[in-house]
């Protein structure tokens, strides 16, 4: 079995962070999210991953490299267009072959990994097995209306009113029957070949889909409250481990996991909190949910439930930053003013003045 990454979306809901920054390596607990996904796939004991990229395709290489670190073989496959999940199939048909493959959306998180999944494939010889997960909004999904038996009747893209609740997860397994369906269907009104339209003409056709319902948690990491939200769950199973200095004036409790060259002078840290290698925190507080990036350095602030991204400084905002995400090198500092929360999304090398 061979694996096919997604990773060629703009990332527009995550703008301005995305301007300069591919979506899919937005660190959630200082690993970028693609790299969860490359891990999961090489536990599943698959070698062979396509990376399909588009216009972030240099960020994608430099960060992916061979895949030599996973023990995996990367090719990439380059997209000219986001048009859509079944075009990336279309387009990658030469290099998948005779082969079964997994598709995996480079921006989504599951818990558990794939392993059990794609053990199971071919036990009800299926053609297709897609996962499902429950959820609160299925209008913001695909979703798989099943029968009384539990077997799919059909799939529909974000349906206008309620038919199911059973979302598809940005995760398939896929025989051939998938090309002759990805070269056939019609763009949809968005402009784009979906996934769902493909998969259904395999259903309509005779082709045997399996559904997979996921019972661990799944995020798709589109927008900052869900990139955020990933970064608690992930936080939840964090280790606690010190490679750095921690001064007798700073209290540090709860799950706290400090890098290397990292000190901490005077401050507070109520864990969980994940804090980079070679970071300065200094007469700070550092709040649950927290991860810091590389070289960061937070002087007289308040952090919570957020992530700050590498070389980044925050000097003096004693109002307390709260679920926000901030880019690469971008300072912080502070003018008097009105005390309050304030809620960030900063792109790279943002510069910023609150008032107190």
């Amino acid at each position: 079995m061979k694996a096919l990454v997604l990773s060629g979306g703009k990332g527009t809901r995550l703008r301005p962070i995305t301007n300069s920054f591919a979506k899919q390596l937005i660190p959630v607990a200082n690993k970028p999210i693609l790299f969860y996904v490359l891990e999961d796939i090489a536990a599943a004991g698959i070698k062979d991953v396509g990376i399909v990229v588009g216009e972030t395709k240099n960020l994608i290489k430099e960060a992916v490299g061979s895949g030599k670190r996973w023990g995996i073989n990367v090719t990439y496959i380059e997209q000219d267009a986001p048009l859509g999940l079944a075009h990336a199939v279309k387009i990658a048909e030469p290099f998948i072959g005779d082969e079964p493959f997994i598709m995996y959306l480079g921006d989504n998180l599951l818990k558990g990994g794939i392993k059990s999944f794609v053990d199971e494939y071919g036990n009800k010889r299926e053609d297709i097995v897609i996962l499902l997960t429950e959820v609160d909004h299925p209008e913001q999904f695909g979703v798989a209306v099943l029968d009384d038996r539990g077997k799919i009747k059909g799939l529909v893209e974000k349906p206008a009113r309620f038919i199911s609740n059973k979302a598809l997860v940005g995760i398939y397994i896929f025989n051939q029957k998938i090309f002759p369906a990805v070269n056939s269907i019609k763009p949809s009104w968005r402009g784009e070949l979906e996934i769902t339209d493909a998969i259904q003409q395999v259903i309509d056709q005779g082709g045997r889909v399996e559904p997979f319902v996921i019972k661990g948690w799944w995020k798709d990491t589109g927008k900052k409250e869900d990139v955020l939200e990933a970064n608690r769950l992930i936080l939840e199973d964090l280790q606690p481990l010190n490679r750095g200095e921690v001064d007798s004036r700073s209290r540090v409790s709860g799950r706290v996991n400090i890098g290397r060259g990292t000190h901490i002078k005077n401050s507070v840290i109520e864990g969980p909190v994940i804090i980079d290698n070679n970071c300065l925190i200094e007469d700070s507080y550092l709040g649950p949910y927290t991860s810091i990036g590389e070289g960061v350095q937070i002087i007289n602030s308040e952090v919570e439930q957020s992530i700050v991204m590498e070389k980044t400084i925050i000097i003096d905002i004693t109002v307390r930053i709260a679920n926000s995400l901030v880019g690469r090198d971008t300072r912080i500092k502070s003018r008097q003013g009105r005390p309050g929360i304030h809620e960030l999304l900063l792109g790279d090398q943002s510069s910023l003045e609150l008032y107190e």
